[in-house]
């Protein structure tokens, strides 16, 4: 005897469709989630140490995340930044920086870097690239731009390959 079973219901029209979770990567690996949150908290202190803004840091973090396609990221780090000071324009920019001029030359140069770093296997940080940021941030905000940008990339490939965290969405 053959069985089938019914096909699950769609969701209402105009409904969020859920994206499902792969595996839950965090209780699998629990060291190495342990060592990227350390990472992630030094990349923290080492950016307020060397001076580099809340808002620059989350603009580094959703530009990476961005390119990275991690939707929870993208989200995080839009609400972080707007907490921190960055407003509706500017966080909408983030995606165009490059034809906007709504941006600092530090955020310009940081954003450039964050590109460049997260697109590392197209782009081999070029020197241009490097010195604009030395020459616009200095060498200490460089390496901490630098120290957000490994956390945030470890992040996001986390989380796009294991799904394992997802945004909440809030009422429209």
């Amino acid at each position: 005897m053959t069985t089938t079973t019914a096909p699950d219901p769609a969701p209402p029209a105009g409904a969020p469709v859920e994206v499902p979770a792969r595996f839950d990567v965090q209780a699998l690996t629990p060291g190495m989630y342990a060592a990227v949150e350390a990472l992630d908290a030094a990349a923290s202190a080492e950016a307020a140490r060397a001076g580099v803004s809340p808002v620059l840091a989350d603009l580094v973090r959703l530009r990476a995340s961005q390119l990275n396609g991690c939707a929870y990221c993208v989200d995080l780090h839009t609400r972080t930044a707007r907490r921190a000071g960055a407003d509706e324009q500017l966080l909408q920019a983030v995606a165009v920086w490059r034809e906007s001029g709504f941006f600092t030359a530090r955020e310009r140069a940081a954003l450039g870097l964050a590109e460049s770093v997260t697109r590392l296997s197209e782009t081999h940080v070029p020197d241009d690239v490097a010195r604009a940021a030395l020459d616009v941030l200095g060498e200490q905000a460089t390496a901490a731009v630098l120290a957000l940008l490994v956390s945030i990339n470890a992040w996001n490939a986390l989380s796009v390959t294991a799904r394992c965290w997802s945004p909440e969405r809030r009422t429209r």
